[in-house]
């Protein structure tokens, strides 16, 4: 199958199964040069075990799986919440930290859990983003995108997902959860990381 659509738009698989990252990714990577299509659209399509021990290496092995399986480039990304109090846990396994079948609402439990006592000028946090592009050749295009900020005390908001609702950004007084989706992916981690790989790819495209 051809990576290439009459001359026009490059195709690329983007390579997750989460909704909501696939939505935001969608949003972000739109260029005209760039035709995203979804992985679960391919029969067979299967998410690889993320056994990767940095950002770099896990998407790297989604991307590289979903290009393989595809014969398309594929897009894939990995994002980390390094809090400074916690020795820079979660890190890598954020979408694990509360062990198997953890849930959005089971991560955020035991991370305000973990950092209950801790004073507002030590809850400094960082989300830190990896967008990899993964070519059938072997090729590979990467991106980083960090956003500072701290963890608040409680949840507040009802936008976004993940750690959204316990992420201040620095310099604001709103977490995540409580912007728009236009106001998030303007500063957010993966916006600068997707943005950045975007200029990369239409470089190339």
């Amino acid at each position: 199958m051809s990576g290439e659509t009459g001359g026009a738009a490059r195709r690329y698989v983007l390579a997750t199964f989460n909704r909501d990252k696939a939505r935001e990714l969608h949003a972000l990577l739109a260029l005209p040069e760039i035709e995203i299509l979804p992985w679960s659209d391919f029969e067979g399509a299967v998410s690889p075990e993320e056994t990767g021990e940095t950002l770099s290496e896990n998407a790297q092995l989604k991307a590289r799986a979903a290009a393989l399986h595809t014969g398309l480039p594929a897009i894939a990304d990995d994002t980390g919440l390094e809090v400074e109090a916690l020795n820079g846990e979660p890190g890598v396994r954020a979408a694990r930290f509360s062990g198997p079948g953890a849930t959005y609402a089971s991560n955020v439990a035991l991370l305000l859990e973990r950092m209950r006592g801790i004073p507002p000028g030590l809850r400094g946090a960082r989300f830190r983003t990896v967008c990899a592009a993964v070519f059938p050749e072997g090729r590979i295009i990467e991106a980083e995108g960090v956003l500072e900020g701290r963890i608040t005390e409680a949840a507040r908001g009802a936008r976004g997902f993940g750690y959204d609702p316990v992420f201040e950004p620095a310099g604001l007084s709103r977490t995540l959860a409580e912007m728009t989706d236009a106001e998030k992916n303007e500063i957010s981690h993966r916006g600068r990381a997707a943005r950045a790989l975007a200029r990369r790819l239409r470089e190339r495209a």
